[in-house]
């Protein structure tokens, strides 16, 4: 995969021992970190302002969770179901979504940096008001994703499915889209200013300025 731009991998230790989700609540303040929670269901929990630092979790199901205002640095989500959790202005850094379902997952107001979608489902998740920084969504789905009012830098959409994304009053330039699949998306002509497309998605792009475009041979 090419890009412009390197991000920073999660920074873990490799000698992660196995922990319980459970143990965040032994402290007076929610904090979790140096650990692997793997196999496990974490069911309608909710907790506002968690910490997780240098942790993996691997093939994790979480049902009804509210993480408003996690902070999440150096930690690798993998083979997990994060589907309709609320994870609403998270500080999240350095992590890497990889095999994940993220469906109606709320991302809105959050800082993301260093981070990687990689084959993720994560139709109608909801990004609004979200600030972007090195951030790379890699063979995953999108579909009638919300990037309302987003700050992108630096982020790369790369051989994903983005039919139907919102990307209204969202500025898309120096983003490049050349490799997704799309067959409509909610944006304005003055967005696209400066969007790197291919020659099929311009030539799309094209009618919403009302051209036709017509072929010379």
């Amino acid at each position: 995969m090419s890009q412009s731009f390197k991000i920073e991998l999660p920074k873990i230790f490799s000698d992660l021992e196995k922990a319980n989700f459970q143990d965040i609540f032994y402290d007076e303040d929610p904090y979790l970190s140096n650990c692997i929670i793997a196999d496990t269901v974490i069911d309608k929990e909710v907790v506002e302002k968690l910490v997780v630092s240098k942790v993996i979790f691997k093939n994790a199901k979480f049902i009804d969770v509210s993480f408003r205002k996690i902070d999440l640095t150096d930690v690798i989500f993998e083979n997990c179901d994060l589907s309709n959790a609320n994870l609403r202005e998270g500080i999240i850094h350095r992590v890497n979504f990889k095999n994940c379902k993220l469906l109606g997952t709320d991302f809105s107001e959050a800082n993301l940096g260093n981070v990687s979608f990689e084959k993720c489902i994560a139709n109608l998740c909801n990004f609004a008001v979200t600030r972007f920084k090195q951030v790379i969504f890699d063979n995953s789905i999108l579909q009638s994703a919300n990037f309302y009012d987003c700050s992108l830098n630096k982020v790369k959409f790369y051989e994903s499915d983005i039919n139907d994304v919102d990307f209204s009053q969202t500025s898309l330039k120096g983003i490049d889209i050349s490799t997704c699949n799309f067959e409509k998306l909610n944006v304005t002509i003055e967005s696209l200013n400066g969007c790197e497309v291919s020659t099929e998605q311009a030539i799309g792009f094209a009618s919403l300025l009302g051209l036709k475009v017509k072929s010379l041979n």
